[in-house]
């Protein structure tokens, strides 16, 4: 079974009957939207859903500065030579499927 990430939740045909009625009661909390039981989607706020693209964005940006901070630069060229002769040896064999002949 799935984990549910959220502390309420609500099935599918609950949030077709009434939208309203789950936004109201959700408030800023998280909602699982249930199929089956299963986790289909989560319903979050705009402040939530705002929250986590400024932190996402925020720890992108730290990401960026971390990679830029941690030495000289590599010409792409050469990473994919390096990366194409490194796995040269590791190709798997393609066998042919010709066709017959008689």
């Amino acid at each position: 079974m799935e984990q549910v990430l959220a502390s309420r939740s609500v099935s599918i045909t609950e949030l077709k009957r009434s939208p309203s009625a789950v936004f109201e009661q959700a408030g800023s909390q998280p909602v699982a939207v249930l199929n089956h039981n299963r986790p289909a989607a989560y319903l979050l706020s705009p402040d939530v859903y705002e929250a986590m693209l400024e932190r996402l964005n925020a720890d992108l940006r730290q990401a960026i500065k971390e990679g830029v901070d941690s030495g000289p630069a590599i010409p792409a060229d050469q990473v994919f030579a390096e990366l194409s002769a490194r796995f040269a040896d590791s190709k798997p064999a393609i066998k042919s499927r010709g066709k017959r002949t008689a």
